[in-house]
């Protein structure tokens, strides 16, 4: 590299502050929150809200039980270790935090006021303990589905619906977002507003069989799930998903199982859509 051009990038550096001194900080643990511990807010508060099961509901989103039980779950991995610097924050207030900005979306600031813990703290605390709550729970509540389980789905769904051969029901859903820097207007939906997708699969308890997030908000419904993980298996073959089956009432001609989805997707053999609106006659009207 020619030295003129150091030169010139070490001028940019200097205009920008980049080779200034480091500023001294200003506190290491900020007043508000050093002295968190005593009288150990959170536990007093935590305790006392256990004695009202619909405020407990209200505040987590979830009954006292199934917060026990995700904790008992998870309770080894998000236990930190005694210093002599300081008590760690226990895995009681970590699901707490990790749980409210979950449910509720409150930014990182709010949960600093609430809980009196640093915002980068926070922050650490929620992608651990997400990753952790995924990591346990995926094996049990999401487990890739066999063959066996497809034909248990579309039974349920055949006795709450009346609709054979159907293995789940497809749908997305924005989730509004602020726009991130330099992105243009890739998460700028039809809606006029800033979102990214959420891709879901259910069966006819209204469970999850798969989740896709993240999508640009400009995606239509069709194009993200067909690259979603799920939708490249489907459209691949790769679902394990069973032969074809006689309908009820039929001696001839079996049909494919499928997913069903509204007319924002693409008629495959293992996904039905409904006729487009604009497109009906009288004739479609009375198949649907």
């Amino acid at each position: 590299m020619q030295k003129s051009k150091i030169l010139e990038m070490l001028w940019l550096a200097d205009k920008a502050g980049l080779l200034d001194e480091p500023s001294e900080r200003k506190y290491w643990v900020h007043p508000l929150i050093e002295n968190r511990e005593n009288p150990k807010k959170f536990l007093v508060f935590f305790n006392d809200l256990r004695k009202y099961p619909e405020k407990f509901f209200d505040y987590y989103r979830m009954s006292i039980n199934s917060f026990d039980e995700l904790l008992q779950k998870v309770r080894e991995s998000i236990t930190k270790n005694y210093t002599q610097l300081r008590n760690p924050i226990t895995p009681e207030e970590r699901l707490t935090v990790t749980i409210r900005y979950l449910s509720t979306g409150v930014s990182f600031s709010a949960l600093y006021y609430d809980f009196h813990i640093g915002k980068s703290t926070i922050s650490g605390i929620v992608r651990e303990t997400y990753q952790v709550i995924w990591s346990t729970l995926k094996p049990t509540e999401m487990p890739e589905i066999t063959k066996d389980k497809w034909l248990e789905i579309a039974d349920v769904f055949y006795l709450k619906t009346n609709f054979p051969n159907c293995l789940g029901a497809i749908d997305g859903k924005h989730i509004r977002c602020k726009n991130p820097k330099n992105s243009g207007s890739l998460f700028f939906n039809y809606k006029k507003y800033f979102s990214v997708v959420l891709m879901a699969v259910v069966d006819a308890n209204l469970q999850f069989i798969s989740i896709d997030v993240g999508a640009y908000g400009k995606e239509g419904d069709s194009n993200v799930f067909k690259n979603s993980n799920f939708g490249k298996l489907l459209y691949s073959n790769k679902l394990d998903l069973p032969e074809p089956a006689l309908l009820p009432e039929t001696e001839s001609n079996p049909q494919p199982y499928v997913f069903i989805g509204d007319e924002a997707f693409a008629l495959r053999t293992h996904l039905l859509r409904p006729y487009p609106g604009r497109n009906l006659t009288d004739i479609r009207s009375v198949q649907l």
